[in-house]
């Protein structure tokens, strides 16, 4: 079967004095999700946007908001992103103790869990929560900051964890986030990628439109597993 490719603009590389545009430009695209970059200044060297923002931005739109959450402590800002309009929570493995109980109670809040990992931090151990992630989004730069070139280095990263998933037959998505652009999509995307965050090349590219069409057209067959994202099989 052939797996689709999903597009989700990063806010952060829009134009923060008019935001309702941007968003409204994204939808227009035909992009699958928003991605929003929540920075505390502590985890991350940079501040962004906490859930009031996102609480607008959610009365204006219906698309899934991809909320990504690079601070420490992420387990006391769960309910109140979730209640902000975050429909899919992503938190960081080097940020928390108890993954997978976070990752529980981001599924009892209703949203989608997901884990992020930079790009020093190996995959082992991630084994064990793949069962609970509905999706796992792999760094492709140092996080902080927008604008940076993606680093090659990690692209093995993601054929590793492509075969975990497949091995374990999870249809847990892999999400890549970090100097994508329609030239390197490609490459990202044989790794085994199934989402593409896009940042600067999606802002600078004057017909967003015809962007995510390309990239929705780089769709190609792939076996995937027989479980629904982050659940168990039933018993035969």
């Amino acid at each position: 079967m052939v797996s689709p490719v999903l597009v989700a603009p990063s806010i952060l590389s829009g134009d923060f004095t008019r935001l309702g545009e941007e968003l409204r430009i994204i939808e227009s695209s035909g992009a699958d999700w928003l991605h929003l970059d929540v920075m505390d200044g502590h985890f991350v060297p940079n501040l962004t946007f906490g859930p009031a923002i996102i609480s607008q931005l959610r009365r204006k739109s219906k698309i899934p908001f991809d909320v990504h959450l690079m601070i420490e402590n992420p387990q006391d800002w769960l309910k109140a992103y979730r209640e902000a309009g975050a429909d899919r929570l992503t938190i960081h493995i080097e940020a928390c103790r108890h993954v997978q109980r976070q990752l529980m109670l981001i599924r009892e809040l209703g949203a989608a869990p997901g884990v992020c990992l930079n790009p020093q931090t190996p995959l082992a151990g991630l084994e064990y929560l793949l069962a609970d992630c509905d999706h796992v989004l792999i760094m492709t730069v140092n996080p902080g900051f927008g604008g940076q070139s993606l680093l090659e280095s990690v692209l093995p990263k993601i054929t590793l964890l492509r075969q975990m998933i497949d091995g374990m037959r999870l249809r847990t998505l892999i999400e890549v986030d970090g100097g994508v652009d329609s030239e390197n999509s490609q490459r990202i995307l044989a790794a085994g990628a199934d989402v593409l965050v896009m940042g600067s090349a999606f802002f600078r590219d004057k017909n967003k439109q015809a962007l995510v069409s390309f990239i929705h057209g780089m769709a190609t067959p792939r076996k995937r597993g027989k479980r629904n994202a982050g659940r168990p099989e039933k018993p035969a």
